[in-house]
């Protein structure tokens, strides 16, 4: 447990506002010896991946007793901190999410991501909804290892293609109500607009996780809009599936 905590301490330290440190997200434990070999600090899953490198599809398709086994083999394959993504927590009351994140805590990892949407077709919680099941996610989590860290992530920005102020404010208002529920990350994924970022980190009190891609703005630019940390999500899963095709068929075609 002292070291479960004294973990969960350091993955609280790496989140600095403005100095965003990286997750390069991993799906099992051969993928966390990987990721663990190239310099990182922390490890953190992505369920899409995740689902994907066992035959599911995301969404909590994957059976709970799986996630919690791969999370555990995760945490003994490495000795840096481990973040579950467990998505909107596997329960449809905050009771069972409450359950299901004592089980997480429990696998030895010391934070997760609990999403606001509905896994069945990604429409939002209602925030009261929502900010009950952070706050029943936060006893739990206390309870078996104290400074557990919450990253909750808000799926506003998968509603709509196109990003405004109205809908940036609106995440600001679940990030604020999620912060006195409880969290100590907000993690807003689907958002790449600079100005929006900026004015998320500049109204909310917990550091901002960002999620990359191809759209999204440089290392440098996230940080001077006050990132603290930034996820890959499925882009690692996808970059190793297509060099393991293009090896399949270079060898598949009888190339020397």
């Amino acid at each position: 447990m002292r070291d479960q905590e004294g973990k969960a301490a350091t993955f609280r330290s790496l989140h600095r506002r403005a100095e965003p440190f990286v997750l390069f997200n991993i799906w099992d434990a051969g993928s966390a010896k990987a990721v663990g070999e190239a310099g990182a600090s922390a490890l953190a899953t992505g369920s899409w991946s995740v689902a994907a490198a066992n035959g599911f599809a995301d969404g909590e398709k994957v059976p709970i007793s799986l996630v919690l086994d791969n999370a555990r083999r995760i945490v003994e394959a490495t000795g840096l901190p481990v973040s579950l993504d467990i998505e909107s927590g596997y329960g449809v009351s905050s009771e069972e999410v409450a359950g299901t994140i004592a089980r997480v805590a429990a696998t030895g990892v010391i934070g997760c991501n609990l999403e606001d949407s509905f896994p069945a077709d990604g429409s939002m919680r209602p925030l009261a909804m929502q900010a009950e099941r952070i706050a029943a996610a936060r006893r739990a989590a206390d309870a078996k290892c104290p400074g557990f860290f919450i990253n909750a992530r808000t799926d506003i920005f998968f509603q709509v293609a196109a990003h405004d102020e109205a809908m940036a404010d609106t995440a600001i208002e679940r990030a604020r109500a999620y912060a006195d529920a409880g969290a100590d990350g907000i993690f807003v994924p689907g958002l790449v607009d600079e100005a929006l970022i900026a004015r998320v980190c500049a109204a909310v009190p917990l550091p901002i996780n960002v999620m990359v891609g191809e759209r999204s703005p440089s290392l440098e630019r996230l940080a001077t809009a006050g990132v603290a940390r930034v996820s890959h999500g499925p882009g690692p899963y996808l970059a190793a599936m297509a060099a393991l095709r293009a090896a399949a068929s270079h060898a598949l075609a009888g190339a020397p």
